[in-house]
């Protein structure tokens, strides 16, 4: 057990470099997104989101091709381009198809 915690304390993305303290950090975005999703849809910002997306998916292709490569990150912005798209799909049913949550509403209802 010792090794394997000396093993990764010393590797090239341990606690001692950016490649873990980066993506450590960086959580507090997806985190900060999903508690979001709990809000009403007109609370969310189409631009921001937006924006979002695509900031994760170019540091995904970052986090991929750095040398070393960078899974924690990698992570970090799969899972916050799923909860961005997420929230950018439901700013679409708000704004653009504004009968469609109010159907799924009434039908989870009746059941």
């Amino acid at each position: 057990m010792e090794s394997i915690l000396r093993s990764f304390w010393n590797s090239p993305v341990g606690p001692k470099t950016i490649h873990f303290w980066g993506p450590a950090l960086q959580w507090g975005i997806p985190i900060a997104a999903f508690a979001d999703t709990k809000k009403p849809p007109e609370m969310i910002s189409r631009n921001m989101t937006a924006v979002m997306c695509v900031y994760s998916g170019l540091f995904m292709r970052f986090a991929y091709v750095v040398n070393p490569r960078n899974y924690h990150l990698l992570a970090c912005h799969c899972t916050n381009e799923t909860v961005q798209l997420y929230q950018l799909s439901r700013y679409v049913k708000a704004h653009w198809y504004p009968g469609v949550e109010n159907k799924e509403e009434a039908e989870t209802e009746a059941k």
